[in-house]
């Protein structure tokens, strides 16, 4: 077998009744319908199109949770923290349009972020990546079969954590916008690592990490202890996901500067 890619979304819809890991799936596939459609015709463009599609991915995001999930606690970036998440066992923490820039910019490299947690686990996650028509999911995400001798960093450059890793492991860099971009290149083939160290909060990574740990990546913080979310700051200062092949050697590469 060769590299596995997102399910196509193809007809996917909500109108039925939904376990967690499918109405995590149905909902980032519609929230990224939605986007792509709200891109129509360069209607709107640029900052404008980016703070619409932020207000209406989250608005359809949070009406589909109180519709299906109404005990559940939501985190999300374009909401408000009441904290009342931090006494619930079950919360969705989702970033409804991850990548405002590359989207608002017409670029491909944006994604939806959908997780749920259970006591700062994520169990049920899906990452859209609407513009090129893929989902990944914990229901059926895989580890592809070949390296690809590449790890994913920013479209701005390198930075002193990446730059290390991928001279110690040989790497060579592939750059993408988003931070479920990023993530869902490791899933589907297309880079071997994802190193993080500048800090991001728990919807820029939380779906992508539940959807690689169910492929069977390695994710972890930098000191290789495992990922939890729901904290009262919501914010994960390091982390990296890639195969696990090279699991250790990434960790060692960055324990020689951290």
């Amino acid at each position: 077998m060769g590299r596995t890619p997102g399910v196509n979304v193809g007809g996917d819809g909500i109108g039925r009744a939904h376990d967690d890991a499918s109405l995590a799936r149905a909902i980032a596939v519609g929230a990224g319908k939605l986007l792509v459609a709200a891109r129509h015709d360069s209607l709107l463009e640029g900052r404008l199109l980016g703070d619409m599609g932020d207000a209406l991915a989250q608005a359809w995001i949070a009406a589909v949770l109180r519709r299906h999930r109404p005990a559940d606690a939501v985190l999300s970036e374009e909401a408000r923290d009441t904290g009342e998440r931090l006494g619930a066992e079950r919360v969705w923490i989702i970033d409804p349009l991850d990548g405002t820039r590359e989207y608002a910019a017409g670029r491909d490299d944006w994604a939806v972020h959908i997780a749920l947690t259970v006591d700062g686990v994520p169990t049920d996650c899906a990452v859209s990546l609407p513009a090129i028509d893929e989902v990944f999911s914990t229901e059926d995400a895989a580890i592809p079969d070949e390296a690809s001798g590449r790890m994913v960093v920013s479209r701005h450059g390198l930075t002193y954590e990446t730059g290390w890793v991928a001279d110690r492991l040989s790497l060579r860099p592939y750059s993408l916008g988003s931070a479920g971009a990023k993530a869902m290149a490791v899933v589907r083939g297309d880079a071997d690592a994802y190193v993080h160290g500048m800090g991001q909060y728990e919807w820029d990574n939380c779906a992508p990490v539940g959807v690689a740990t169910a492929a069977g990546l390695h994710c972890s913080r930098f000191d290789g202890t495992p990922l939890r979310y729901n904290h009262s700051r919501p914010y994960v200062r390091d982390f990296v996901i890639c195969r696990p092949e090279i699991a250790d050697r990434v960790l060692g590469a960055l324990d020689e500067i951290y």
